[in-house]
């Protein structure tokens, strides 16, 4: 209804605002429907809601919408003169949970029966609860029959990570008049959630899209399905138990009219779409062996990585070699990779980490911030990581891309740095961000960014326990100048350290460097009496940096778990001259 409304009427706000502004389309639609063989048309009120109305500024028309709704498809039934059932269209309402939602329900609910609907179709749900809600505030109100559905991906599970079986189950003690699925991928999806949903007694029902629907400039479009498909669709979804089959969005009459026709010719299932069980995935099962990171720090020795910005560049030749030498130097045992800091466009930090390991053998710990994609896309570059052997992953919510290449520009930030971490926990525990089963779990390590001298100390505290919740197994500070502040915030927090920690060493080696750094960079803070001791080294600074980085090095020894140290700007190969030799300690079976 609501595809071929908004193709067939411009300029609405919303496909129900036909009802009021271009009534005899509807009547139009529902006529094409009943003359294709319909037993049953829907309401156009799917979105019909008050809180859905109120977005396009109709909330004052929501009883003059859906009075109209009821009257125009019974209009339509007097002119065709046939006996149809007529079912009030209820759909989510979006965001609203709980009592303020079931209101909403029932209160549609309440004017569509005062109308004269037959049956509710409660539909395209992903919420199992927002689906039993919706049933429950229809019943409250009113005894008239309730068909319930939601709507599945290909493998039977809803956006929300709901299968189709555990839905049925639900369903089922609702005791609703039938359930099943409509809208979703198309009529394979359907029917494989039909398979799913299978049980004694059950009233199924399958109303499926066309297909996936796709973009045409300003028009939606849909697969060119035909209407034999949608026959044999009809034929598998009368095998599987389905007593109600129609069609979604991109279905026209003639999809009808080849259901219709399926049914009353008993039409058998040829095969031609298929029906099958999920293939479970054959690919390697999650590592669970832990990262080289992971052992040592669960062995309490202290590590050390180096930090290097990937290449501005394609060519990640100097990266590779920087890195060999930071491995066969032994001073250091992991790198970490930089993600466009300061929202300047560099090579990926994560591809440039999958280089490193493979061509120089030593493990990384690459930065990643949701700033530049959405969580589907983050999602597809973890696994890819995965798959690359890429297990140590430091999320950080990164710097706005104003400050960078792209002025006037904005982000992405679907997730912040919190929503990272809990994104990889998700991913270990075999699922994606909607709760969906992926086909073998993930074995991150994430960490996550914690600065002891931030402008807003309680704010920080309080991030660093929502990370440490998410699902964060050690941290890394900013860089720091003084351990104070360091200890200072362990304090703040409770005393201890409830993960890992690794210091922020950056051996800056020129005063002028030093206090362009903390005026400029946001977050760094360097204490008056570090500038001072520059200020007085005055050609001796290259020393007094080097100096310092060394004392915080042994500092952090007493105060976290290890330390990363920033190599230089363009000159990252002389951060081996600067590491100390590593301390006398006994070998960690690594498995790496």
């Amino acid at each position: 209804m609501g595809a071929l409304i908004a193709s067939a009427v411009p300029r609405l706000r919303c496909p129900e605002e036909a009802n009021l502004r271009a009534p005899e389309s509807v009547v139009d639609v529902h006529v094409g429907y009943i003359r294709a063989g319909a037993d049953l048309i829907e309401t156009n009120t799917f979105g019909a809601n008050r809180p859905k109305l109120a977005q396009h500024f109709l909330e004052e028309e929501f009883e003059a919408i859906n009075n109209a709704g009821v009257r125009l498809a019974r209009e339509a039934r007097e002119i065709c003169g046939r006996d149809v059932f007529i079912a009030g269209s209820i759909g989510p309402l979006g965001e609203l949970r709980g009592p303020a939602a079931a209101a909403q329900y029932a209160d549609q609910a309440s004017v569509l029966e005062a109308r004269g609907v037959d049956v509710f179709m409660i539909e395209t749900f992903y919420d199992l609860e927002d689906l039993a809600t919706a049933v429950d505030a229809v019943r409250s109100v009113s005894q008239l029959p309730i068909v319930a559905l939601m709507t599945f991906d290909g493998d039977g599970q809803t956006l929300a990570g709901v299968s189709a079986r555990d839905a049925a189950a639900r369903l089922k003690e609702l005791d609703v008049a039938a359930y099943g699925a409509n809208h979703g991928a198309g009529p394979t999806a359907a029917l494989h959630a039909l398979a799913e949903m299978q049980a004694d007694g059950a009233r199924l029902a399958a109303l499926p899209n066309v297909g996936l629907a796709s973009m045409s400039g300003q028009r939606i479009v849909f697969p060119h399905a035909t209407p034999a498909y949608f026959g044999e669709f009809a034929a598998q979804a009368r095998s599987l138990g389905a007593s109600i089959i129609g069609g979604c969005c991109g279905t026209t009459p003639a999809q009808i009219a080849a259901i219709r026709a399926a049914v009353d010719e008993d039409a058998k299932p040829t095969g031609s779409v298929l029906v099958r069980e999920r293939e479970q995935a054959t690919g390697v099962a999650a590592a669970e062996e832990p990262t080289q990171l992971q052992q040592l720090l669960a062995a309490g020795e202290f590590v050390v990585s180096v930090q290097l910005d990937p290449p501005l560049g394609a060519s990640a030749n100097g990266l590779i070699e920087t890195a060999r030498a930071i491995r066969d130097s032994g001073k250091a045992q992991f790198v970490d990779v930089n993600d466009n800091p300061r929202a300047r466009a560099r090579m990926s930090g994560i591809m440039a980490s999958v280089g490193i390991e493979r061509f120089a053998g030593i493990e990384t710990i690459p930065h990643l911030t949701p700033r530049d994609m959405t969580i589907s896309g983050l999602e597809s570059l973890l696994l890819g990581a995965h798959a690359e052997g890429v297990r140590n992953i430091l999320a950080v919510t990164g710097d706005p891309p104003e400050q960078g290449d792209y002025p006037g520009t904005h982000g992405v930030w679907e997730v912040d740095s919190v929503g990272l971490v809990e994104l990889m926990a998700r991913l270990n525990r075999g699922e994606d961000w909607h709760g969906r089963t992926i086909d073998a779990p993930t074995s991150f390590f994430p960490g996550v960014a914690v600065n002891p001298t931030a402008d807003d100390l309680g704010l920080e505290a309080e991030r660093f326990h929502l990370k440490v919740a998410a699902g964060a197994r050690f941290a890394m500070t900013q860089v720091l100048f003084d351990l104070a502040a360091l200890e200072s915030f362990r304090e703040r927090i409770g005393g201890r350290w409830p993960i890992p920690v690794l210091v922020g060493v950056w051996p800056i080696r020129s005063y002028e460097l030093l206090v362009r750094q903390h005026n400029e960079t946001p977050g760094i803070v360097v204490p008056e009496h570090v500038q001072e001791r520059y200020r007085a080294a005055g050609a001796e600074a290259r020393r007094v940096g080097g100096e310092l980085g060394l004392e915080l090095l042994a500092g952090a020894r007493e105060l976290a778990a290890g330390a990363y140290v920033v190599a230089p700007f363009r000159v990252p190969m002389n951060v081996v001259e600067f590491l100390p030799q590593p301390a006398a300690q006994a070998p960690v079976e690594t498995g790496r």
